[in-house]
């Protein structure tokens, strides 16, 4: 059986009708899925500015305008796989515990037949369920973190879970390849040098949005890739790695970040790699412009969907 596609936006207009992601079916419409786009609707673990709890339903509506052809990748994502939206994810919003717990158990459900996730946030919390999902199918998987912080801080008011915590408890659980940790994107102040040192000490590289200005994408993609090399690869990409001219809608703006463009290029270098899932977080759209960070995190969702056509994994 053919893969359904989107709506035919030569037919029936783009600012019509249900919004999935890309205006593609939804997961109950079609006998299966290669790939799943999910929305988390989750900002419980923010500290400083709520919200990203509405950012599903707007990168939603800012993907009506995706077209079905990605001509940097030269691949039709929509007709090489099943891809699906997968509706939301609903946690409780006022128990971090229980809502890591319930978003690992739907994460596993999920993809118990296969189908892979790019899921849009919400927080940066929900990476360690997600991350807790993909090493449970997977082993320890390499992560490639695209932040303007480094999300590894051991606890903030004394709790051990938000969304500056999940990669420090995703190192201390085992559930990803010390050999194969990269931030990127990363800037701004620290609370002490000591941050850098934990976070050497947990297994990181970092790639600084300095550095990228500096070596150039090209650069940057190949040390990545060696890095990386064939392991199970995760993808978390904050929204705020970009600069606030290019992402004002988000919780923890930091000057000096990287373009849309560069993202996107580093991004599209990953291709063949082994990508088994990925997401897209912290977009809180109170705080964006004419849609400007959710377009922009519509466009990320949307090449880590293509890159999963591509990946060795597909």
């Amino acid at each position: 059986m053919p893969n359904v596609g989107p709506l035919d936006s030569s037919r029936i207009p783009r600012y019509a009708g249900f919004a999935t992601f890309a205006r593609l079916p939804r997961i109950d419409q079609v006998p299966r899925a290669d790939v799943a786009v999910v929305g988390v609707p989750f900002d419980s673990g923010v500290s400083y500015r709520p919200g990203a709890r509405f950012g599903p339903a707007a990168v939603r509506e800012a993907s009506r305008l995706l077209r079905p052809y990605h001509p940097e990748l030269d691949v039709s994502p929509f007709e090489a796989q099943q891809v699906v939206d997968a509706g939301d994810i609903a946690v409780n919003p006022f128990n971090i515990g229980e809502a890591i717990e319930v978003l690992q158990q739907e994460a596993e459900a999920l993809t118990a037949n296969g189908t892979r996730l790019v899921t849009v946030g919400g927080d940066h919390t929900i990476a360690l369920p997600l991350l807790r999902a993909a090493a449970k199918k997977h082993g320890p998987v390499a992560l490639l973190h695209f932040d303007a912080h480094l999300d590894t801080w051991d606890t903030y008011f004394g709790e051990p879970y938000t969304h500056g915590t999940p990669f420090r408890r995703a190192s201390e659980e085992g559930i990803l390849d010390t050999s194969a940790l990269s931030h990127v994107g990363t800037r701004g102040p620290l609370y002490g040098k000591r941050d850098l040192e934990e976070d050497r000490r947990l297994g990181f590289g970092i790639v600084t949005s300095g550095d990228v200005l500096r070596r150039g994408v090209t650069e940057t993609v190949d040390a990545l890739r060696q890095r990386i090399g064939d392991r199970p690869l995760y993808v978390s990409v904050d929204i705020d790695v970009l600069d606030p001219a290019h992402a004002p809608g988000t919780g923890t703006p930091e000057a000096g970040g990287m373009t849309s463009r560069e993202l996107l290029e580093i991004l599209r270098g990953l291709r063949d790699l082994n990508l088994i899932g990925a997401d897209v977080v912290e977009l809180a759209p109170a705080y964006d412009h004419a849609e400007i960070t959710a377009i922009a995190a519509s466009h990320v969702a949307y090449d880590l969907v293509s890159l999963l056509t591509l990946g060795k994994s597909a």
